[in-house]
């Protein structure tokens, strides 16, 4: 018996027991269709969609040390783009990729003049660029239609250079793109953040003093970063214009830039997994708390400020330092 508590508590931390929980997972959301309905689906594709906006921002405020409430307008970016590819009557894989690439040019472009700046002088500059593109969605209206925005925008098949023709016009379908999509940006950025990229990305965060003794150039790194980041926020709107067809200039209003910052935060943002966290966390409790009273801002408000007050580390820093220790004191008891 004592060698089998041993055993369970060694595997709580093992890396084959992460992988577990992570097939799991991945395996749960796959066949998640198979019994829920359409709504559930919209719903699980809006916290991915979300993920991928606090993801964009985690990799800037937990990873780099840079605040940025600008993610909306490179969101507003992939989501334009992308809409307006699918309705010149592009295949959905272009439309993506098209999306990225147009908030990954306005990440670099507007990169180069933040990075230059740190602390509330980088946060109020990325402010200011964010809102110029939410001005910019608004005037510009022979391309994205003004404060009516892009309508009617197709849930286009994903064609992939005629080898296969896969319909998306259903929620289920487009769901598992969604899905996929999400899961090998994720583990894409996995990889970048265990590479020597991402220790500069922290070594920076830490002490960008000692990142520039050994020859690192750290306004460089900062705008790698900041364009990857724009990427993925690009990466989410491009996502988004297809499942909800149509997109507005509300999309790139900087109040949209703050839900990924709380959803990173209650997830926490010094660990990988607390974006993915958050997200869900933030998405339900929102959901939840609309369905009952008019003033849901206010209780939202209230319970995410007791949530980040009281697990000063996000949920996944509480569930490491007070979770863990207590379940593997309980497994001890047990023997």
């Amino acid at each position: 018996m004592t060698w089998l508590t041993n055993t369970l508590v060694l595997s709580i931390n093992s890396h084959r027991f992460k992988l577990v929980w992570l097939g799991a997972f991945i395996i749960f959301l796959f066949i998640l269709p198979l019994f829920s309905g359409d709504y559930l689906l919209y719903m699980v594709m809006q916290m991915a969609i979300l993920c991928l906006l606090s993801y964009s921002v985690n990799l800037l405020l937990g990873y780099t040390g840079l605040l940025s409430f600008g993610q909306a307008g490179f969101y507003a970016c992939g989501a334009y783009a992308c809409g307006k590819v699918l309705l010149a009557g592009a295949s959905l894989l272009p439309g993506i990729v098209i999306g990225v690439a147009v908030a990954a040019i306005a990440a670099i472009i507007l990169g180069f003049f933040c990075v230059r700046h740190t602390a509330i002088y980088f946060a109020m500059l990325t402010l200011a660029f964010g809102m110029m593109i939410f001005s910019l969605t608004q005037k510009w209206v022979n391309f994205t239609g003004g404060d009516d925005g892009l309508i009617g925008i197709p849930r286009a098949a994903l064609n992939f250079f005629y080898i296969f023709n896969i319909k998306m016009d259903t929620i289920p379908a487009y769901y598992y793109f969604v899905i996929a999509a999400t899961l090998i940006a994720i583990y894409i950025l996995y990889r970048i953040l265990n590479s020597p990229l991402g220790l500069i990305f922290q070594g920076i965060r830490d002490s960008e003093t000692r990142v520039s003794f050994v020859g690192i150039s750290v306004r460089k790194s900062r705008l790698i970063c900041f364009t990857i980041a724009g990427m993925y926020a690009g990466l989410g709107g491009a996502l988004l214009a297809p499942l909800e067809q149509t997109i507005t200039p509300s999309a790139s209003h900087w109040i949209n830039s703050t839900d990924p910052i709380i959803a990173t935060l209650l997830g926490g943002m010094y660990n990988f997994s607390g974006p993915i966290v958050g997200s869900v966390i933030y998405f339900l409790l929102k959901d939840i708390i609309v369905r009952f009273t008019m003033n849901w801002m206010l209780i939202l408000g209230i319970i995410i400020i007791i949530l980040v007050l009281t697990f000063r580390g996000g949920v996944m820093g509480a569930f490491r330092a007070y979770l863990l220790p207590w379940l593997k004191s309980r497994l001890r008891q047990g023997a």
